[in-house]
């Protein structure tokens, strides 16, 4: 977001809005670290919900829970002021929802609040959560925020709360009308 302002000659302080778009669990294209992964039937069944194939290869991709120390990364590095969380309707059966707030190295237990710059290190670490109660209420067809269950508000909160940003958008299907705004 940064080398836009350069390349455009564009003042910085013009852009009033900067929304960052977040689902609701994390994917991951490729190999390289990916410390929310799941290797289990969370990650199969996140993947098969969420429908994430790549477009152009059809590859699976690989999915996790939320990851917020790199939200809160890329929310600094990009000035986020507002989120789109898209996807929220793919955890609707999940009975527990987990949330990284925190990294650790196992082998020194030093941990990291922020995103490390140094792969070998990211490499390394393991996820510190946060675990919610799912919802188990279809998502799909809310139409404010309060039609969505307590649980799931409870989810969107704690997001704002971690990071700072106010969700705006909340996706609860595929559709383009299925989103909320608030």
């Amino acid at each position: 977001m940064k080398g836009i302002f350069t390349g455009l000659a564009l003042n910085p302080t013009k852009i009033k809005s900067v929304i960052g778009v977040v689902k609701a669990y994390t994917t991951r294209v490729g190999g390289g670290p990916f410390p929310t992964e799941t290797l289990d039937e969370v990650g199969n069944k996140l993947q098969e919900i969420g429908r994430e194939y790549g477009v152009t290869t059809g590859r699976r991709r690989r999915c996790g829970w939320l990851d917020l120390v790199v939200v809160k990364y890329s929310t600094m590095i990009n000035s986020y002021t507002q989120y789109n969380v898209t996807k929220l309707d793919v955890l609707d059966t999940f009975p527990k929802i987990k949330i990284a707030v925190k990294y650790v190295i196992e082998e020194t237990n030093e941990e990291l609040e922020s995103f490390p710059a140094d792969l070998e290190k990211l490499a390394k670490v393991k996820p510190v959560y946060h675990e919610m109660d799912g919802w188990n209420t279809p998502t799909t067809g809310c139409k404010s925020f309060s039609d969505l269950p307590k649980n799931a508000q409870a989810y969107i909160e704690f997001i704002e709360e971690f990071t700072g940003v106010k969700v705006s958008w909340i996706g609860t299907g595929p559709g383009r009308e299925e989103m909320i705004s608030r």
